[in-house]
């Protein structure tokens, strides 16, 4: 049986992010899949945790199946199912007119909420709730913009993601849907409920009720993954199989030596060319 080095003996939970990671678009980051296993084997808990609320959770257990990765759908902690149990903490069976796509959608619905698509009047929509859309269009945003400035809706985002990676390259991701609102209505989400704010994270430290110290997340993002680990306190490790070279590591701890200015909650506590180099040779 493959063994961890030194700096993951303590570790017991391990979260993922998923596009850069475990794969990348609709292929898997070579040797992923082995490597999850090995730690599962090990007794490692291991949980997904993404930004992407385009997604059901069904469909990321389906999606990583066809990677040869199983998964149950309490794996996977998106930022739709995130924002889905803050919002049903802070109102039941709410009625909320939202900007994204089915994996928002559906999570707000399974919880009890329901999805208003043509208000009959802006005054009955409790929260407007703004995820990636790949159909946004002026009228949803006109929509929103009425029920937060004429009538009582709270504005919520899943998350402020400026891109979204393809195949293709970067793609616009949630935060140009989140900037157009904040625009036309000059008003700020309430809150933000996916990385880089801490709020995933801590809902699977409390549901595995495994504590921060046992705990690390592998991401490929600086400014929400790690940004993210690093606010809840868990071991941050910087994957360079997505969008964060060693050249960004590079600047930024140059650039840590010549500002007070730069959030330090963006430095990972280890970097890693890939997955593999968490097990001895």
């Amino acid at each position: 049986m493959p063994e961890l080095i030194e700096d993951f003996k303590h570790i017991k939970l391990a979260i993922f992010d998923l596009d850069g990671v475990v794969y990348r678009g609709q292929k898997l980051i070579p040797n992923v899949d082995k490597i999850i296993q090995e730690l599962k084997d090990l007794s490692l808990r291991v949980i997904y945790n993404s930004n992407n609320s385009t997604a059901t959770r069904q469909m990321y257990v389906e999606k990583l199946r066809n990677f040869g990765i199983q998964s149950e759908i309490n794996d996977f902690y998106t930022s739709a199912s995130i924002t889905a149990t803050e919002i049903t903490n802070i109102k039941k069976n709410s009625n909320i007119f939202v900007i994204g796509e089915k994996g928002l959608r559906d999570e707000l619905k399974v919880l009890g909420h329901k999805i208003i698509i043509n208000p009959k009047s802006f005054n009955d929509i409790d929260f407007v709730i703004v995820g990636l859309d790949r159909e946004f269009s002026y009228q949803k945003l006109a929509i929103a913009q009425k029920c937060i400035l004429e009538g009582q809706a709270q504005f919520y985002a899943t998350n402020t993601d400026s891109t979204l990676p393809a195949a293709s390259g970067l793609l616009p991701g949630a935060g140009t849907m989140v900037n157009a609102l904040k625009t036309c209505t000059s008003k700020q989400p309430i809150k933000i409920f996916g990385k880089p704010e801490p709020f995933g994270i801590n809902l699977i430290l409390k549901d595995m009720n495994i504590p921060a110290k046992n705990t690390c997340i592998f991401g490929d993002r600086l400014s929400t993954d790690i940004a993210a680990g690093n606010r809840a306190g868990i071991m941050t490790i910087a994957v360079l199989t997505g969008v964060t070279s060693e050249d960004m590591i590079t600047d930024l701890k140059y650039k840590l030596k010549e500002s007070d200015l730069i959030d330090k909650n963006l430095v990972p506590d280890l970097v890693i060319q890939s997955l593999s180099e968490i097990f001895r040779k």
